[in-house]
């Protein structure tokens, strides 16, 4: 087990922390014993805002305090790719912002972010077609779009990650990766998540076969589960404010364990596609919604939190993937 490349545990803050403080997010991440984060929502002294609205100011408190917390950056949780791709009324409340503004404006402020936080990494999404119709029909605009994001990221040195997400038109893996092979640039990785699969009403096992086809554009993995108590077969459109049963990665439908299991033997590949774009490593990044999720974001609590990343750690150890987290020698150093 030693010999073998060790994952990096990060998550999104935000979800630890009652109130959003960054006293509260970085306190309990320091003392879970993690050496990164993803940030998303933060309180820094303004309010809470999402890491794309935060001052000079604010910023430059954050980065003072997550030193003396002995964090790093893991990711930018950006919304980016979270707006209509056409600008028509499907009934949705999602925004349309015109591409050209977008990426002129928000694309550029997401990797702003980036280099304040010494991060190398952006999360990001794969736009909301209109309701109602096939994201089959939409590969061919996204990946055009998304092609112009990766070139954006990669002209500063950094790497957009697209995440897997119900009701865009990346909502599953064989749609993610065939974004990916047509998008087909070296700055954009993609991010499986099995709780955003399973709540479309895939089994385990489809599950699975959804995290193999992205392997081949994987970047890294956000980690939370999901258990229906009462399943009705595939959704076409999902209830993001409706969704109530997210659990830890050891008691969830995903099946975690056979994906990390799998997962285990792709991570020196994984490692040096990681690597090479300039991050720490590959990022099992926890953003457990166990206390509740929507659109947005999610919330766990300080409780919560560390109930996630225990489950995590087990799944982990059973299947022998090694990870660090901060022992003594860290807290002499």
């Amino acid at each position: 087990m030693t010999d073998r490349i060790p994952v990096l545990l990060s998550g999104f803050a935000d979800e630890a922390a009652n109130e959003k403080l960054a006293v509260q997010q970085y306190s309990a991440f320091a003392a879970l014993g993690l050496r990164y984060y993803s940030i998303r929502f933060v309180d820094a002294g303004e309010g809470i805002k999402n890491v794309m609205l935060l001052g000079d100011a604010e910023i430059n408190h954050l980065v003072k305090m997550q030193s003396d917390y002995g964090l790093k950056v893991s990711s930018i949780g950006s919304p980016i790719g979270k707006v209509k791709l056409l600008d028509v009324d499907d009934g949705t409340a999602n925004k349309f912002i015109p591409f050209e503004k977008y990426l002129a404006e928000d694309v550029q402020t997401a990797c702003d972010r980036a280099e304040a936080f010494g991060a190398k990494l952006i999360r990001g999404f794969a736009f909301y077609h209109p309701k109602g119709t096939a994201p089959e029909d939409h590969i061919d605009q996204v990946a055009d779009q998304l092609g112009q994001i990766a070139e954006a990221c990669d002209k500063r040195g950094l790497t957009f990650g697209l995440e897997v997400e119900a009701n865009l038109v990346g909502q599953t893996g064989t749609l993610l990766q065939a974004i990916a092979a047509k998008v087909n640039h070296p700055a954009m990785l993609t991010i499986f998540d099995g709780a955003n699969i399973v709540t479309q009403g895939f089994t385990a096992d489809e599950t699975f076969a959804q995290y193999v086809a992205m392997k081949d554009s994987m970047g890294w993995m956000h980690i939370k589960d999901y258990h229906d108590p009462s399943p009705t077969g595939r959704v076409e459109h999902v209830d993001e404010a409706s969704l109530d049963n997210f659990v830890p990665a050891d008691r969830g439908d995903c099946g975690h364990e056979a994906i990390l299991r799998d997962f285990k033997d792709f991570l020196p590949e994984l490692h040096e596609r990681a690597t090479r774009r300039g991050a720490d490593g590959v990022f099992l990044d926890l953003e457990p919604h166990v206390k509740g999720g929507g659109q947005f974001g999610g919330f766990s609590g300080p409780d919560g939190f560390g109930v996630a990343l225990r489950g995590l750690c087990r799944v982990l150890d059973y299947v022998e993937i090694p990870y660090e987290l901060r022992g003594f020698a860290d807290i002499k150093g």
